[in-house]
């Protein structure tokens, strides 16, 4: 097995030398205004060597960080491979972040150098300006250089990807090498439903680089069987059929948010004239599964895993029964040692939701788990108290031995596939003035799974204040994190030690929002 992934891609570039790396269609390439086409391994090769020399002669070496804001483009693979093969981590940037998101990751990763898209280049030299000062490129001013030295091993840090939790700021996942190539190693052999032809799989996905789906499950699932990745610069459901032929793609990766954006479209002669064998992904509702299976006859196997955990301990319906419709993700397997507990921390019964604690099993239990949160032990021990990682999820095992998702304990908001902490979001709402206290949750939105609910305690007038606090919010965070929903409230619910009483304010919201008792602003939610 390869120490790293640079290391295996090289072995694919030699077993697959001619065989397509990446492809780039049509839609993709106008959005971007570059040219549409696919690279060959061998030809990706000989960029990602060049890019690993200029990296070298700006003196980048093992152990460094260097974050990189390319978007879904082919640079972004180039640019992540050619890091790895230094030794180096890269740090991908979500094209929505603003201000407070890029300098709070700049300094909290001590990047020592941003390499970005050139309508880039102004915010992350005014966030670097204002933390750690890191130089800022633009992806074309990298330059060249004459040789390099492969650095690296299996535990070496390959890239730092930012997850929401439950205490605020995004917390920074250590992810090596290992990471990567035990994610790899099992999607190659997932088999069932999910079997893999080496050498001439296309996969295509409209899910961010800055996420493990797409970085390390997908990606890595192509790199090491020698086949395809589409990736596309994001989801549009009026060109997805148009990317799919065009690409002639055989694998798809979809949020839940997906199919329910594609059944509404109206019936096509496309809908079963493609080549897709099955679709990847997690968060499907049980009527819409059925429905969309029977329409576009493409299976749409569930699958369960975290950044934190990646796919060493995986659990996906690639089997029957797949029980479609309930929320089944699939029967553990065997390599998982896992636990099903309550609130007490004692075992559930068979049929009884609790929350999911997973390590593998033998002498290494965190074998392809990431390494640890950034700057954080005290975090990172808590994840893994009594030597399982605690997910925050609730699952229930059925009489089959079949796993099924309930629902988070924890205090994340997931927006259209978005991880968004309340707290990250209150704290951003709470600098203004008019704000007295601040509660976020989530409340249920058909399409997006969850959208951002705002309890405000004020004695401004709500109409206008609420207007105010979306705009001020677009500003300071991404987008999908500002609250589409805002209400005034007398007092928040706490608890005896004067903290939010989660469980009770999302009663609120949902309340607020039945009674109409709120401001609709989603509106206003549109990606810059």
């Amino acid at each position: 097995m390869a120490d790293s992934v640079y290391q295996q891609f090289c072995q694919s570039a030699r077993d697959f030398g001619e065989r397509p790396f990446l492809m780039l269609v049509s839609d993709s390439a106008e959005r971007y205004g570059i040219q549409p086409g696919s690279i060959s391994y061998a030809d990706a090769e000989l960029k990602i060597n060049h890019l690993a020399a200029a990296y070298a002669a700006r003196d980048i070496k093992k152990a460094d960080r260097v974050a990189i804001g390319l978007d879904n483009r082919p640079e972004c693979f180039f640019h992540w491979l050619a890091l790895n093969a230094l030794g180096a981590s890269a740090v991908p940037l979500n094209p929505a972040w603003q201000s407070a998101e890029l300098e709070y990751v700049l300094d909290h990763s001590e990047a020592c150098l941003a390499v970005v898209l050139p309508e880039y280049t102004a915010a992350l030299q005014r966030a670097a300006s204002s933390t750690n000062q890191c130089p800022v490129l633009a992806v074309d001013d990298l330059g060249s250089g004459q040789g390099f030295e492969i650095q690296g091993n299996s535990s070496t840090e390959c890239s730092l990807l930012y997850t929401s939790g439950t205490t605020g700021k995004p917390k920074g996942c250590m992810l090596s090498n290992e990471y990567f190539i035990v994610a790899g190693n099992w999607y190659a052999n997932i088999g069932g439903y999910c079997e893999l032809q080496p050498g001439k799989d296309r996969l295509i996905t409209p899910l961010p680089m800055y996420h493990m789906n797409a970085m390390a499950s997908s990606t890595m699932g192509m790199l090491m069987t020698g086949s395809c990745i589409v990736p596309l610069d994001r989801f549009h459901p009026s060109t997805w059929w148009q990317s799919i032929e065009e690409s002639d793609a055989t694998i798809m990766h979809y949020l839940g948010v997906m199919p329910a954006m594609l059944m509404n479209l109206p019936d096509e002669p496309h809908d079963n004239a493609h080549n897709i064998r099955f679709g990847f992904g997690a968060g499907l509702s049980g009527e819409l599964h059925t429905a969309f299976e029977q329409r576009f006859n493409i299976s749409l196997i569930e699958a369960w895993a975290m950044t934190e955990t990646g796919c060493s301990v995986a659990v996906i319906a690639s089997e029957e029964p797949r029980k479609v419709g309930t929320a089944c993700f699939g029967r553990p397997p065997d390599h998982m040692d896992y636990r099903l507990i309550d609130e007490t921390g004692e075992p559930v019964t068979q049929g009884e939701p609790g929350e999911l604690l997973v390590r593998r099993s033998g002498e290494q239990p965190r074998r392809g788990f990431f390494s640890g949160y950034l700057k954080d032990p005290d975090a990172t021990q808590a994840a893994w108290t009594d030597d399982y990682f605690h997910t925050g999820d609730l699952v229930y095992l059925d009489d089959d031995g079949l796993m099924h998702f309930v629902d988070r304990i924890k205090n994340v908001i997931r927006r259209s596939g978005e991880n968004i902490s309340a707290v990250e979001v209150e704290e951003v709402i709470r600098e203004h003035p008019a704000v007295q206290a601040i509660g976020v949750t989530a409340v249920t939105d058909e399409i997006r799974g969850d959208e951002v609910f705002a309890c405000i305690v004020t004695d401004s007038d709500m109409e206008t204040l609420s207007r105010e606090l979306i705009e001020h919010s677009l500003k300071r965070l991404a987008y999908y994190k500002a609250p589409g929903y805002f209400a005034r409230v007398d007092a928040l619910p706490l608890t005896a030690t004067e903290k939010v009483q989660r469980s009770r304010l999302k009663d609120l919201a949902r309340s607020l929002l039945v009674s109409g008792n709120c401001i609709d602003l989603r509106a206003l939610k549109v990606r810059q």
